[in-house]
Parts: structure tokens; C-alpha cells; sequence
């Protein structure tokens, strides 16, 4: 069949490639959204469907082998869920009652390192453990309480231990969980088989570091648990800074992971200052082949509600050096993530409650400009608990 030339060349600036993501707000709804990409460079986001079985305040997301789990910050009480994706809706797979204040969460142990589920409570300075699949039934396997001696060096935030996040290590032995309040960075070692954690010395942050997030980098990018030359970085809230660890292995099997700090580097410039009253925090840290990005929360560095995104690249035996800084089209921004393809970073601004998607050069690290972006539900409020609080893509 005939077609006209003109008509072929209109067609393929037309033609798309669509992805998924997924996102949650703190008004309690959790949304399936598509980007959809153009060869023309454009691109587009849409809300599909959404569901509100994750709770009062769905806080974070986690996707794994076509699974969407969902942890639930509402105060006192709250629930863990699990997701199938099907037939354009989420399915509830699975779902357990928890005494609330889950602020993160991640999949550990097993033969799969997926039978179990850790999460993290930041009011009630303390980590739960859970048997997966999550039921009715699903009851605590395990929760460890911290406590400190004395307030931090920021009292306001340092008055008890705070543990923002859980995250294994790339070999999947040990759990990491940064704790902002006691400017830790407590290790854990796992048992596979029955999901149980045994504290092992923590990494010590700075005094007023407030760890929050951490990635992992290893300079044989072709290994995915490879421990050689491996490296930890930590987001710190609280002084709005990046620390590099040296990760050591034990030489026996019932050993402990170990933490050195190798450097730390900031994450805002110093003679920068924000139109607002409230305070610049760090806030969420993803490392891509050999490079970092962190995000900058009410730093507005690049006009009135505009906050940075900041890229270092990783040098050969781990240390950061500062690339650039470069709009993160939102206020706010808590998360981000990066596509499978390297190619697209979503961002989602808390206050701002939109997704912005950036596009990333793989070659350079380099993140260009704006694609597309979307509101989500109601916008929040400057320093509260409240507006968009969690986006990932689909794997």
C-alpha cells in the first residue's frame, strides 16, 4: 500500500512509547498514572485509576516482581497493603493492621529476598518485621524499639531516635536504617530463613547529620552484589548534606557489616538562602551507573517554588564531586525515581503534589528539561505533613 511521504514522517513523530508509574498522596489515595513519550521529544502524564485501601496516609511505595506495596503513616493505626496490578485496577493482594507511623518500608529475607517486609516508624523510634504474603492475620514477627541518652544537636528533630528508612544491602545479609533522630546509621544482619535482625554496630553520622535515605554504588557496575569497592550514601536531612561510606565485609559468615565515613559533601550551596521562612531539607538520595542525585527541599533555587535537584558524579574509588544543580519543576520534592531505561526521572513534589518528568542523559548523567508534569489531587501546605508523598516506575 501507497503512503504518501509526508503522511509516514507525520506518523512517526507520532508515534509513542508508554510507561507506568505509580504514586500516593497523604490525603489517602494511591494513583496509576501514564507517561507516554513522543519521538518528538514532548511527552504527556495521565491519571488512570486509583484506590484508597492504603489507609489514611499511604506514605511510601515499593514495587517488586509486579507486586505495589504500600505503607500507611496514620498515627496510632494504620495498615500495610499489597497490590496486583490487573485488568487497569489495583487489586488488593493482601493487607495487615499495624500500629501505625510507617514512614518506609522494604521487602528482605527468604529464598527470593522477598519473604519478609520491614518498615520503619519515625514517631515511635522503632522498625517492624513482617512474614509475607500480608493476610488479616499478618501480626508483628519482630519489632525493635531505640532509644538515646539526651537530646541530638538539633533539639527539635534529635529529642529520640527518628529512623527514616529500611534498605538492604546488595547481597541482601544485612539491613541498613538510617535514623535521623540519633545521627546513626544502624546494621543489621539477617537471617533468611526466619526473617529475625541482630543488631550489629552502627555507622556514627555527624553530629546534626539526621541520616535519612541511602544508596549503594560498586565500581563493577556489572555485578549486582558485588562487594568489592562497594559504597553507601546517605541523604542527611538535617544538614542538608551527602556522606560516602566505606562498606566492609566480616570474613566469617555470622559476621557483622561495617560503616566508615569517607567523606561528606553538601547538598545545597552555602551562600544560598531560600525565600521561605521554613528550612531547606534534603530529602531523598539514587545513585545510576556513576552518578548521584539528590533532592533539595525548599531551597527554591530556581524561583519561587522551584526547587534543585543535585548530581555528583562518582569517581572510580567512590568520591563525589559536584556536577551541577538544575530545576526540579517542584516544591517540595520527597521523591523521585529513576526509570528503568535510565533515561526519565519523576519527580514528585510534596507541597507542589505534582509529577514532574525530567529527562536524563545516560551517557553524560546530565538531567535536561522538562517533559511533562501533573497535578495530583490537592495540593499541601509548606512543612506539613500533607500532598504528594511517594512516586516509583514500574519495572
Amino acid at each position: 500500500m501507497f503512503r504518501h511521504p509526508a503522511l509516514t514522517a507525520a506518523l512517526l513523530v507520532q508515534s509513542s512509547l508508554a510507561s507506568q508509574l505509580f504514586v500516593s498522596h497523604l490525603s489517602g489515595s494511591v494513583y496509576s498514572l501514564t507517561y507516554e513519550s513522543r519521538n518528538n521529544g514532548n511527552g504527556s502524564l495521565s491519571i488512570d485509576y486509583s484506590t484508597t485501601e492504603c489507609g489514611n496516609m499511604p506514605t511510601w511505595l515499593d514495587f517488586e516482581s509486579d507486586v505495589l506495596y504500600c505503607f500507611d503513616e496514620s498515627y496510632g493505626a494504620g495498615v500495610v497493603s499489597s497490590f496486583d496490578i490487573k485488568n487497569s485496577s489495583f487489586e488488593l493482594r493482601g493487607q495487615a493492621d499495624t500500629l501505625g507511623n510507617d514512614v518506609h518500608g522494604c521487602l528482605y529475607g527468604g529464598s527470593n529476598g522477598s519473604s519478609f517486609m520491614a518498615t520503619a516508624q519515625y514517631s515511635s523510634s522503632s522498625i517492624t518485621t513482617y512474614k509475607l504474603p500480608l493476610t488479616s492475620n499478618t501480626k508483628a514477627l519482630q519489632q525493635v524499639n531505640f532509644t538515646m541518652e539526651g537530646e541530638g544537636t538539633d533539639p527539635s528533630r534529635q529529642d529520640a531516635p527518628h529512623p527514616h528508612s529500611t534498605f538492604t544491602d546488595p547481597t541482601g545479609k544485612y539491613m541498613i536504617v538510617p535514623d535521623l533522630g540519633a545521627d546513626l546509621v544502624r546494621i543489621f544482619a539477617i537471617d533468611a530463613s526466619t526473617g529475625n535482625l541482630t543488631a550489629c554496630t552502627p555507622g556514627e553520622a555527624g553530629a546534626g547529620d539526621g541520616p535519612r535515605h541511602g544508596a549503594w554504588w560498586s565500581p563493577n557496575s556489572n555485578s549486582t552484589n558485588s562487594t568489592e569497592g562497594l559504597m553507601l550514601y546517605t541523604v542527611n536531612e538535617l544538614s542538608n548534606s551527602i556522606s560516602a561510606w566505606s562498606v566492609h565485609y566480616p570474613a566469617s559468615a555470622d559476621g557483622c557489616l561495617s560503616l566508615e565515613k569517607a567523606q561528606t559533601v553538601p547538598t545545597v550551596n552555602s551562600n544560598s538562602s531560600s525565600s521561605s521562612s521554613l528550612a531547606v531539607k534534603a530529602a531523598e538520595v539514587h545513585v545510576r551507573d556513576n552518578f548521584l542525585y539528590a533532592a533539595n527541599r525548599n531551597d527554591q533555587a530556581f524561583g519561587l517554588h522551584q526547587d534543585s535537584l543535585v548530581t555528583y558524579n562518582i569517581s572510580s574509588t567512590g568520591v563525589l564531586d559536584f556536577v551541577e544543580s538544575t530545576n526540579a519543576h517542584s516544591w517540595y520534592p520527597r521523591t523521585f525515581s529513576i526509570s528503568e531505561g535510565g533515561d526519565l526521572v519523576a519527580v514528585g513534589g510534596q507541597t507542589s503534589s505534582n509529577v514532574a518528568i525530567i529527562e536524563r542523559n545516560n551517557s553524560t548523567g546530565r538531567l535536561g528539561g522538562l517533559l511533562a508534569s501533573i497535578d495530583i489531587a490537592t495540593p499541601g501546605e509548606a512543612g506539613q505533613e500533607d500532598g504528594l508523598s511517594a512516586v516509583v516506575w514500574r519495572r
